[in-house]
Protein backbone atom coordinates (compact mmCIF):
# COMPACT_ATOMS: atom_id res chain seq x y z
CA UNK A 1 0.00 0.00 0.00
CA UNK A 2 1.11 3.02 -0.74
CA UNK A 3 1.31 6.28 1.48
CA UNK A 4 -1.57 7.62 -0.62
CA UNK A 5 -3.32 4.67 -0.41
CA UNK A 6 -2.61 4.51 3.25
CA UNK A 7 -4.10 8.31 3.84
CA UNK A 8 -7.12 7.93 1.69
CA UNK A 9 -7.77 4.73 3.76
CA UNK A 10 -7.61 6.49 7.04
CA UNK A 11 -10.03 9.03 5.83
CA UNK A 12 -12.40 6.76 5.03
CA UNK A 13 -12.49 5.14 8.32
CA UNK A 14 -12.56 8.68 9.85
CA UNK A 15 -15.71 9.33 7.96
CA UNK A 16 -17.52 5.78 8.05
CA UNK A 17 -21.20 6.38 8.93
CA UNK A 18 -21.32 3.89 11.68
CA UNK A 19 -17.78 3.73 13.05
CA UNK A 20 -16.29 6.60 12.55
CA UNK A 21 -15.31 9.46 14.21
CA UNK A 22 -18.27 11.54 15.35
CA UNK A 23 -16.36 14.48 14.89
CA UNK A 24 -15.14 14.11 11.19
CA UNK A 25 -18.28 12.08 10.41
CA UNK A 26 -20.17 15.94 10.99
CA UNK A 27 -17.89 18.11 8.71
CA UNK A 28 -18.77 19.46 5.79
CA UNK A 29 -17.07 21.76 3.02
CA UNK A 30 -18.13 24.87 5.01
CA UNK A 31 -16.80 23.88 7.81
CA UNK A 32 -14.24 22.22 6.74
CA UNK A 33 -12.96 25.37 4.45
CA UNK A 34 -11.64 27.79 7.55
CA UNK A 35 -9.10 24.77 8.34
CA UNK A 36 -8.10 24.56 5.00
CA UNK A 37 -7.19 28.75 4.99
CA UNK A 38 -5.80 27.96 8.71
CA UNK A 39 -3.44 24.78 7.07
CA UNK A 40 -2.43 27.61 3.93
CA UNK A 41 -1.19 29.71 5.86
CA UNK A 42 0.33 27.89 8.23
CA UNK A 43 2.61 25.98 5.13
CA UNK A 44 4.04 29.76 4.16
CA UNK A 45 4.70 30.35 7.53
CA UNK A 46 6.86 27.54 7.79
CA UNK A 47 8.40 28.09 4.41
CA UNK A 48 9.33 32.04 5.58
CA UNK A 49 10.82 30.71 8.61
CA UNK A 50 12.13 28.00 6.13
CA UNK A 51 11.96 25.13 8.56
CA UNK A 52 11.58 21.98 6.58
CA UNK A 53 11.13 19.56 9.31
CA UNK A 54 8.11 21.80 9.64
CA UNK A 55 7.31 22.28 6.45
CA UNK A 56 7.02 18.39 5.66
CA UNK A 57 3.87 18.00 8.38
CA UNK A 58 2.49 21.56 7.38
CA UNK A 59 2.06 20.27 3.97
CA UNK A 60 0.85 16.93 5.32
CA UNK A 61 -2.18 19.09 7.10
CA UNK A 62 -2.54 20.01 3.91
CA UNK A 63 -2.76 17.33 1.60
CA UNK A 64 -5.03 15.84 4.27
CA UNK A 65 -7.43 18.72 3.68
CA UNK A 66 -7.75 17.91 -0.45
CA UNK A 67 -8.24 14.40 0.78
CA UNK A 68 -11.70 15.43 2.82
CA UNK A 69 -12.94 16.77 0.54
CA UNK A 70 -12.57 13.93 -1.82
CA UNK A 71 -14.15 11.57 0.49
CA UNK A 72 -17.33 13.92 0.92
CA UNK A 73 -17.49 14.40 -2.91
CA UNK A 74 -16.70 10.59 -3.51
CA UNK A 75 -19.69 10.13 -0.59
CA UNK A 76 -22.32 12.44 -2.80
CA UNK A 77 -21.12 10.75 -6.28
CA UNK A 78 -19.35 13.82 -6.63
CA UNK A 79 -15.81 12.81 -7.85
CA UNK A 80 -12.87 11.13 -6.17
CA UNK A 81 -9.26 11.61 -5.15
CA UNK A 82 -8.44 9.87 -8.31
CA UNK A 83 -10.62 12.72 -10.14
CA UNK A 84 -8.65 15.50 -8.57
CA UNK A 85 -5.60 14.08 -9.61
CA UNK A 86 -6.84 13.58 -13.08
CA UNK A 87 -8.15 17.32 -13.64
CA UNK A 88 -4.86 18.81 -12.13
CA UNK A 89 -2.90 16.77 -14.75
CA UNK A 90 -5.09 17.58 -17.12
CA UNK A 91 -5.22 21.26 -17.12
CA UNK A 92 -0.79 20.91 -16.42
CA UNK A 93 0.20 19.28 -20.01
CA UNK A 94 -2.84 21.51 -21.60
CA UNK A 95 -1.21 24.81 -20.46
CA UNK A 96 2.29 23.81 -20.70
CA UNK A 97 2.25 23.01 -24.61
CA UNK A 98 5.66 23.91 -24.87
CA UNK A 99 6.44 20.67 -22.69
CA UNK A 100 3.53 17.96 -23.37
CA UNK A 101 3.01 19.58 -26.93
CA UNK A 102 4.11 20.69 -30.34
CA UNK A 103 4.44 24.91 -29.45
CA UNK A 104 7.80 26.35 -28.18
CA UNK A 105 9.11 29.07 -25.26
CA UNK A 106 12.17 29.89 -25.44
CA UNK A 107 12.19 32.14 -21.82
CA UNK A 108 9.70 32.23 -18.56
CA UNK A 109 7.78 35.41 -20.25
CA UNK A 110 6.94 33.62 -23.24
CA UNK A 111 5.62 30.95 -20.87
CA UNK A 112 3.58 33.31 -18.88
CA UNK A 113 1.84 34.94 -21.72
CA UNK A 114 1.08 31.50 -23.24
CA UNK A 115 -0.08 30.84 -19.88
CA UNK A 116 -2.44 33.57 -19.83
CA UNK A 117 -3.92 33.29 -23.37
CA UNK A 118 -4.52 29.85 -22.48
CA UNK A 119 -6.56 30.86 -19.47
CA UNK A 120 -8.68 33.53 -21.38
CA UNK A 121 -9.38 30.51 -23.74
CA UNK A 122 -10.86 28.36 -21.18
CA UNK A 123 -12.59 31.31 -19.48
CA UNK A 124 -14.02 31.83 -23.16
CA UNK A 125 -15.28 28.18 -23.24
CA UNK A 126 -17.14 28.35 -20.01
CA UNK A 127 -18.92 31.57 -21.23
CA UNK A 128 -16.60 34.13 -18.53
CA UNK A 129 -16.11 36.10 -21.25
CA UNK A 130 -14.81 38.83 -18.84
CA UNK A 131 -11.46 39.29 -18.26
CA UNK A 132 -12.08 39.44 -14.46
CA UNK A 133 -14.45 36.37 -14.67
CA UNK A 134 -13.03 33.36 -11.95
CA UNK A 135 -11.33 35.63 -9.33
CA UNK A 136 -12.13 33.99 -5.86
CA UNK A 137 -14.03 36.41 -4.00
CA UNK A 138 -12.25 34.73 -0.77
CA UNK A 139 -8.80 35.94 -1.79
CA UNK A 140 -7.06 38.18 0.81
CA UNK A 141 -7.82 41.40 -0.90
CA UNK A 142 -4.41 42.95 -1.47
CA UNK A 143 -3.93 39.26 -3.74
CA UNK A 144 -6.76 39.92 -5.16
CA UNK A 145 -6.38 43.17 -5.97
CA UNK A 146 -2.88 41.98 -7.94
CA UNK A 147 -4.74 39.98 -9.73
CA UNK A 148 -7.22 42.19 -10.89
CA UNK A 149 -4.79 44.63 -12.00
CA UNK A 150 -2.91 41.74 -13.54
CA UNK A 151 -5.74 40.86 -16.18
CA UNK A 152 -6.53 44.23 -16.68
CA UNK A 153 -3.10 44.54 -17.86
CA UNK A 154 -3.62 41.98 -19.93
CA UNK A 155 -5.52 42.75 -22.19
CA UNK A 156 -4.02 46.44 -22.21
CA UNK A 157 -5.85 48.39 -19.54
CA UNK A 158 -3.15 49.61 -18.18
CA UNK A 159 -0.08 52.40 -17.54
CA UNK A 160 2.99 51.96 -19.60
CA UNK A 161 5.29 54.02 -17.41
CA UNK A 162 5.76 54.19 -13.83
CA UNK A 163 4.85 57.97 -13.96
CA UNK A 164 1.11 58.02 -13.68
CA UNK A 165 0.96 55.30 -11.10
CA UNK A 166 3.01 57.33 -9.19
CA UNK A 167 0.97 60.36 -9.19
CA UNK A 168 -2.55 58.21 -8.93
CA UNK A 169 -1.02 57.45 -5.67
CA UNK A 170 -0.18 61.04 -4.35
CA UNK A 171 -3.87 61.65 -6.05
CA UNK A 172 -5.31 58.97 -3.62
CA UNK A 173 -3.56 60.27 -0.02
CA UNK A 174 -4.87 63.87 -1.22
CA UNK A 175 -8.24 62.63 -1.41
CA UNK A 176 -8.11 60.33 1.79
CA UNK A 177 -6.71 63.68 3.83
CA UNK A 178 -9.33 65.78 2.05
CA UNK A 179 -12.29 63.96 3.45
CA UNK A 180 -9.76 63.34 7.37
CA UNK A 181 -9.70 67.07 7.80
CA UNK A 182 -14.06 67.68 7.41
CA UNK A 183 -15.10 68.83 9.81
CA UNK A 184 -17.84 66.09 9.88
CA UNK A 185 -16.06 63.06 8.82
CA UNK A 186 -18.19 60.87 6.59
CA UNK A 187 -16.98 57.47 7.19
CA UNK A 188 -18.35 55.53 4.51
CA UNK A 189 -16.57 57.75 2.06
CA UNK A 190 -13.06 58.06 3.95
CA UNK A 191 -13.30 54.53 3.79
CA UNK A 192 -13.46 54.41 0.28
CA UNK A 193 -10.78 56.79 -0.23
CA UNK A 194 -8.53 54.30 2.09
CA UNK A 195 -9.96 51.85 -0.28
CA UNK A 196 -8.79 53.46 -3.25
CA UNK A 197 -5.39 54.66 -1.81
CA UNK A 198 -4.64 50.81 -1.15
CA UNK A 199 -5.64 49.77 -4.65
CA UNK A 200 -3.56 52.35 -5.97
CA UNK A 201 -0.14 51.27 -3.63
CA UNK A 202 -0.83 47.72 -4.76
CA UNK A 203 -0.80 49.01 -8.54
CA UNK A 204 2.43 50.51 -7.89
CA UNK A 205 3.92 47.60 -6.09
CA UNK A 206 2.85 45.68 -8.68
CA UNK A 207 4.39 48.19 -11.70
CA UNK A 208 7.86 47.87 -9.35
CA UNK A 209 7.90 44.02 -9.88
CA UNK A 210 6.86 42.93 -6.27
CA UNK A 211 3.50 41.80 -4.58
CA UNK A 212 2.11 43.60 -2.29
CA UNK A 213 0.16 40.52 -0.37
CA UNK A 214 4.38 39.69 0.02
CA UNK A 215 5.36 42.77 0.91
CA UNK A 216 3.14 43.68 3.97
CA UNK A 217 4.29 40.50 5.23
CA UNK A 218 7.66 40.98 5.34
CA UNK A 219 6.80 44.76 6.92
CA UNK A 220 4.78 42.82 9.37
CA UNK A 221 7.42 40.57 10.22
CA UNK A 222 10.10 43.31 10.11
CA UNK A 223 7.86 45.35 12.30
CA UNK A 224 7.14 42.84 15.19
CA UNK A 225 10.79 41.70 15.32
CA UNK A 226 11.63 45.67 15.77
CA UNK A 227 8.79 45.93 18.66
CA UNK A 228 9.66 42.68 20.56
CA UNK A 229 13.37 44.77 20.67
CA UNK A 230 11.70 47.69 22.32
CA UNK A 231 9.89 46.32 24.61
CA UNK A 232 13.28 44.62 25.44
CA UNK A 233 14.93 47.89 25.50
CA UNK A 234 12.18 49.26 27.58
CA UNK A 235 11.84 45.90 29.96
CA UNK A 236 15.69 46.57 30.43
CA UNK A 237 15.19 50.11 31.81
CA UNK A 238 12.68 48.45 34.27
CA UNK A 239 10.15 50.24 32.85
CA UNK A 240 6.87 48.58 31.48
CA UNK A 241 5.51 49.46 28.02
CA UNK A 242 2.78 51.15 29.45
CA UNK A 243 4.62 53.31 31.73
CA UNK A 244 7.65 54.35 28.95
CA UNK A 245 6.76 57.79 27.22
CA UNK A 246 6.76 58.09 23.57
CA UNK A 247 9.85 59.72 23.36
CA UNK A 248 11.58 56.69 25.48
CA UNK A 249 10.28 54.19 22.84
CA UNK A 250 10.99 56.25 20.11
CA UNK A 251 14.39 56.48 21.24
CA UNK A 252 14.70 52.51 21.75
CA UNK A 253 12.93 51.97 18.57
CA UNK A 254 15.79 54.15 16.57
CA UNK A 255 18.50 52.30 18.76
CA UNK A 256 16.93 48.96 17.54
CA UNK A 257 17.10 50.12 13.91
CA UNK A 258 20.53 51.35 14.00
CA UNK A 259 21.96 48.01 15.23
CA UNK A 260 20.47 46.78 12.55
CA UNK A 261 21.91 48.76 9.79
CA UNK A 262 25.21 48.44 11.17
CA UNK A 263 25.47 44.51 10.96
Amino acid sequence: MTQIDRLLSIMTRLRDPQTGCPWDKEQTYATIAPYTLEETYEVLDAIAREDFDDLRGELGDLLFQVVFYAQMAQEEGRFNFDDICAAISDKLERRHPHIFGDATAQNSTEVLARWEQIKSDERAEKAQHSALDDIPESLPALMRAHKIQKRCSAVGFDWNSIGPVLDKVHEEIDEVMHEAQQAVIDEAKLEEEIGDLLFATVNLSRHLGAKAETALQKANRKFERRFRQVESIIAAQGLAMGEATLEQMEAAWQQVKQQEYDI
